[in-house]
């Protein structure tokens, strides 16, 4: 059975930095694509960033492109996401998510196990 488990959510304020971790189990990871998507209070699930396993191409939103970093760790089976120069419109639930191996993988029925989701809090 796949489970994915994210940890590193927190409150920070503007301009800080968190990193976020998914560890993963079920499957052999290096077949599959991993991604972070975000829910703010009242919004839709969308898009974060990406990473292809076998090939380690990375994919990032406009919104995060620069500021974020999606990186993976073989031996461990888990997914980080650096965040830096947070905002407060960076605050939501961050998901993550595996599908199958693809490049961007930006939509929701492109994966098919979710984690239980971090809260991240930007104060300004």
């Amino acid at each position: 059975q796949v489970q994915l488990v994210e940890s590193g959510g927190g409150l920070v304020q503007a301009g800080g930095s968190l990193r976020l971790s998914c560890a993963a189990s079920g499957r052999t990871f290096s077949s599959y694509t991993m991604g972070w998507f975000r829910q703010a209070p009242g919004k839709e699930r969308e898009f974060v960033s990406s990473i292809r396993w076998g090939t380690s191409s990375t994919y990032y939103a406009d919104s995060v492109k620069g500021r974020f970093t999606i990186s993976r760790d073989n031996a461990k089976n888990t997914v980080y996401l650096q965040m830096n120069s947070l905002k407060p419109e960076d605050t939501a639930v961050y998901y993550c998510a595996t599908g199958k191996e693809t490049d961007w993988a930006t939509e929701i029925w492109e994966y098919d196990y979710w984690g239980q989701g971090t809260q991240v809090t930007v104060s300004s």
